[in-house]
């Protein structure tokens, strides 16, 4: 399926966000959406930097931004977070009007003989002068000749220049048709695609729950210092949502509360909070957008597809130390669906509702010190392929030393993945390479045994090498991980298992391999001679 990517920039808010999907509809108009809102939260900025206002008016407007801080957490509870698909769907009327036809021009009356100017004026003479009784008949018909000429010319011009007009409008009013259908099927489009996303968040699409989470994380209305941006993964495995969050720097948080007039200076001073008042706001604050998160996510939620959450709040700062940029996780919180919404938000205070729930902080958020994510996925290794089933194909026949030996990677992936999703970890299965590379990552979320685990399959006939084992040692340090596993069909030598002595490694053989495989009911064989003889008629 293709991936449909919108960059959405603002320079005067310097605010950046790339945008995708697998939906060009619902991409495009997210970042429509996006864009609105920054051009409104421009507008509201340039107005407060153009307009001047009174010392009471920007002491109002720094104590409603505190009291907005404050209460970040409380504006969640009153706003029902679902997303109203019909609101996104696009009912604007085609915007240009339809081309007014021509009216024609009017012409003056036909002239006739019989008007009073076409008929002669005789006089005396002319009643005995029979001559000039005649001559003065002749010049009223030329001169009623020469009016209705003229009037025909003037008729038929009118009648032209009316019908060039009419073609014109013809032309107009075709293309306006044209345009209005086009406009209308796109539309159409657009909100066909709005329903298929629907349908398939609906029947739990992995990619549509994690458009929809973004949309409920988007529509989440914050003051134009919050950076609002994330980062999403969720497997539908365990129904676990992960969200890295980009929160605000202590420096970023407003610390004004009254703005005076000196008049023997001519200047407005602004009073700021104290530092420590400004330290407990901000902490207040991390936890506040930590819980209203998870809340959004989890009562958004209309079709069960989100059981639980990861929260990790990231701040990017200037390392006083260094002077150079950092970007820390300072704060991370798993919790279950079914335990966080029996929590009322209204009456909790922020700090102590996150500790109860086992979030992982320091004591003082402001410090910014790091600490380790509870569950960390990387998203952005592209190594990663999709993965598909095996083991149901195996019987007690079967001779796995002799399998595919893709296949055999995805066997092991999905052992693996029985192995470790019951704890809400996940296995992704890298690019088949058959280069002896990474070829399965595991995330497992114990806090104790878990972390980033690289795993390699060997479906060998001989025995493994400890070149092989130290390759894999190479491995986990070149991807930080925290521990690696080898799986072979056959068996290790001596100096291998010697070598992983003090090392984060584990070695599995063909029996330790048949036992996973039981473990989780499904049975097959190895038989290393048979697999050679097979190698060898190929």
């Amino acid at each position: 399926m293709a991936l449909y990517n919108v960059e959405v920039r603002h320079e005067g808010l310097h605010k950046y966000r790339m945008i995708s999907g697998n939906d060009h509809y619902v991409v495009q108009q997210k970042a429509e959406a996006q864009l609105a809102q920054w051009n409104e939260m421009w507008k509201k900025k340039q107005k407060v930097v153009n307009t001047q206002r009174t010392c009471e008016e920007q002491t109002k407007e720094a104590q409603e931004i505190l009291a907005c801080i404050d209460n970040t957490l409380l504006h969640t509870v009153d706003v029902d977070d679902r997303v109203d698909w019909d609101s996104l769907k696009d009912s604007r009327p085609f915007p240009r009007p339809k081309p007014s036809a021509p009216k024609r021009e009017s012409t003056p009356a036909e002239p006739l003989e019989s008007d009073p100017e076409f008929s002669p004026v005789l006089g005396f003479f002319d009643k005995i002068s029979r001559s000039a009784r005649e001559k003065k008949i002749a010049e009223a018909k030329h001169r009623f000749k020469l009016a209705h000429d003229e009037w025909t010319t003037e008729v038929d011009r009118t009648e032209a220049e009316y019908q060039a007009t009419l073609e014109k409008h013809e032309r107009s009013l075709k293309k306006w048709e044209s345009e209005r259908q086009a406009y209308g099927e796109k539309q159409a489009a657009s909100n066909a695609a709005i329903d298929e996303r629907r349908r398939l968040y609906e029947q739990k699409d992995p990619g549509a729950v994690m458009d929809y989470c973004d949309m409920v994380l988007a529509d989440s209305k914050y003051p134009d210092f919050f950076p609002q941006e994330y980062e999403l993964d969720y497997n539908p495995v365990n129904g676990m949502i992960i969200v890295d969050y980009a929160l605000p720097a202590p420096d970023a948080i407003p610390r004004v509360k009254e703005v005076k007039y000196v008049k023997s200076k001519d200047e407005f001073v602004e009073v700021t909070v104290s530092d420590s008042e400004a330290n407990r706001r901000y902490d207040s604050l991390l936890y506040q957008i930590c819980l209203r998160t998870v809340h959004e996510l989890f009562e958004a939620d209309t079709v069960g597809a989100v059981h639980q959450a990861v929260f990790n709040g990231w701040v990017r700062s200037i390392d006083p130390a260094t002077g150079n940029e950092a970007n820390g996780c300072v704060l991370s919180l798993q919790v279950d669906k079914a335990s966080f919404l029996e929590i009322d938000l209204s009456r909790v205070d922020p700090r102590a509702c996150f500790k109860s729930l086992k979030g992982v902080g320091s004591s003082k958020l402001h410090s910014l010190t790091p600490v380790a994510p509870m569950i960390v996925m990387d998203k952005n290794d592209r190594r990663f392929i999709s993965s598909y089933e095996v083991a149901d194909q195996l019987d007690e026949g079967y001779n796995l030393a002799a399998m595919d030996w893709e296949d055999f990677e995805h066997l092991i992936r999905e052992l693996f993945e029985k192995e470790f999703t019951t704890s809400g970890g996940e296995v992704k299965v890298t690019q088949a390479s058959r280069d002896g590379g990474v070829d399965a990552i595991a995330f497992d979320p114990d806090p104790i045994r878990g972390g980033k685990i690289v795993i390699q399959a060997k479906r060998y006939t001989n025995t493994v090498s400890v070149s092989a084992v130290r390759d894999l040692y190479g491995a986990v340090i070149n991807e930080g991980a925290n521990k690696g596993i080898l799986v072979t069909t056959s068996d290790y030598g001596p100096d291998a298992y010697e070598f992983t002595k003090g090392k984060p490694l584990t070695l599995l053989n063909g029996g330790n391999l048949l036992a996973l495989l039981e473990k989780y009911g499904h049975k097959a064989r190895i038989d290393l001679k048979e697999a050679k003889l097979l190698q060898s008629d190929r």
